[in-house]
C-alpha cells in the first residue's frame, strides 16, 4: 500500500528524517511531537511541564488538520515523559483536548531522555473513517 506524507507549516517541520505524520489508507500516523514552537523551531515552556504539554498537542492538533482529521479521529496515542511524577499534571491537560466519549487508547511511558531534553514526548495514530 502506497502512503503519503502529512506535513503543516503549523507545526514543527522535523528535525531529523522523519515527517511529521504519514498517511497509509484510512490510518494516519503522527510522528511524536515535542515543545517546539513552529514559528520559531525554539522550544517552550522553559521547564514549566504544563506549557510544553499545550504546546504537544497544539502541535499534534496541526499535523492532524493537516491531514484533515481531528482529535476525535485519535484512535491510539503514545506519551513519553521524564518524570512520572509530573503525570497527574500532564495527563489533565491532555485529557482536556479529547472528547471523553472519543478519548484514545493509550500508554504513558517514563523514559531517561527525550530529544532536546524536552519532559514530555507524544505520538499518536488516526482512522479516518469518512
Amino acid at each position: 500500500m502506497a502512503h503519503t506524507i502529512v506535513f503543516s507549516p503549523d507545526a514543527p517541520a522535523p528535525i531529523g528524517p522523519y515527517s511529521q505524520a504519514i498517511r497509509a489508507g484510512n490510518t494516519v500516523y503522527v510522528s511524536g511531537q515535542i515543545a517546539l514552537d513552529p514559528a520559531t523551531g525554539q522550544l517552550v515552556g522553559d521547564g514549566d511541564v504544563a506549557a510544553e504539554t499545550h504546546q504537544v498537542m497544539r502541535n499534534m492538533q496541526a499535523v492532524l488538520a493537516a491531514a484533515g482529521l481531528t482529535f476525535r479521529h485519535v484512535a491510539k496515542c503514545g506519551i513519553f515523559v521524564q518524570d512520572l511524577g509530573n503525570f497527574g499534571l500532564i495527563n489533565d491537560i491532555y485529557g482536556s483536548y479529547f472528547d471523553a466519549d472519543y478519548a484514545p487508547a493509550r500508554e504513558t511511558v517514563q523514559v531517561s531522555r527525550l530529544p532536546k531534553d524536552v519532559q514530555v514526548e507524544i505520538s499518536c495514530v488516526a482512522v479516518d473513517s469518512e
